[in-house]
């Protein structure tokens, strides 16, 4: 097995440096000419620059302009970061220990840097605030979800804890708030299959073997807005939004279903109501049951008007 190349720039920013690993052959005189053409998205103009500014290196030091193409080698270099809006909301550390932490998020923060999210993210955040640059995470919410996270910090037991979420081994909790319709019978267990196509925003049910199970309990009800107890036992992409919409029952400020709608990234008004409340199991490095809960609660719940109206 071979041993992971050590990047040869340090992080930025929280955020190791991108790696390229050049072909085995190819045409291109030069690494400039290659990624041109290997980058499209990047202006040749601004490749040039990164170049000339000793921002691309190898093994043996920056890469110049006139740096040749040669086969198989690695490159590193970290990338232009985008405009971001910035997320008005702290994450918070509810447990850590030696090997792990868990965090309780707010909504509109991503879990971990993609496409327009890199700064704005709980695992950035966290790896600068508490100087953990090896911090990684065990499993993830969406970007409009709250509630808790597990992320590793010692890189030798990553991998049991992410595993444990692979094999289900963890109780997971979530809360939401929909309307109330007594006409649903509750409790019940909801199974289907959910397909999530690269390119498409949104997941949908389709026919088939089911791939998704969700426990559906109501708490209480008042209002005419119930608050659920939403117990999964599968992790497919949007499963929770999908299975309550799927009842009639679509939790409040849901702009993907049943109906998909253009909410700008800045707009923190009416998040979505659905809350990573408890994550319990056995650790798999000490073997301690443990459980942990969130301290947020469902605005729309306590203050509807101080839910619609936002921060």
């Amino acid at each position: 097995m071979r041993r992971k190349l050590r990047p040869p720039l340090p992080p930025r920013h929280g955020l190791d440096p991108a790696r390229l690993k050049m072909p085995a052959e190819g045409p291109w005189t030069t690494l400039r000419e290659h990624l041109v053409e290997r980058l499209p998205r990047v202006a040749p103009e601004r490749i040039e620059e990164m170049l000339r500014e000793e921002r691309i290196v190898g093994l043996d030091g920056p890469l110049g302009v006139d740096a040749p193409f040669v086969p198989d080698s690695f490159i590193w270099f970290h990338r232009d970061l985008p405009e971001e809006v910035d997320v008005p909301f702290e994450v918070s550390v509810v447990h850590r220990d030696e090997h792990f932490l868990v965090a309780d998020k707010p909504h509109f923060l991503a879990t971990i840097p993609r496409g327009r999210h890199i700064l704005q993210t709980a695992l950035v955040r966290l790896r600068l605030e508490l100087d953990l640059p090896m911090l990684s995470p065990a499993h993830r919410l969406d970007r409009v979800t709250a509630g808790l996270i597990l992320f590793v910090i010692t890189p030798e037991v990553r991998g049991k804890y992410q595993t444990m979420f692979r094999d289900r081994l963890v109780h997971k909790e979530y809360e939401a708030i929909a309307r109330y319709d007594p006409a649903v019978s509750l409790p019940r267990e909801i199974s289907s299959r959910i397909v999530k196509e690269r390119g498409v925003i949104a997941a949908q049910e389709v026919d088939g073997p089911p791939n998704a199970e969700t426990r559906v309990e109501l708490i209480e009800h008042r209002d005419g807005l119930g608050r659920y107890r939403l117990l999964p036992a599968t992790g497919r992409t949007h499963q929770l939004r999908l299975h309550m919409s799927g009842l009639g029952l679509p939790i409040l400020g849901d702009d993907f279903y049943p109906e998909l709608t253009e909410t700008p990234l800045d707009d923190f008004t009416e998040p979505l109501q659905l809350l990573a409340k408890v994550l319990e199991f056995t650790d798999p490095v000490t073997g301690e049951r443990r459980r942990f809960e969130s301290g947020q609660s469902l605005e729309a719940w306590t203050d509807l008007d101080a839910w619609r109206r936002g921060p």
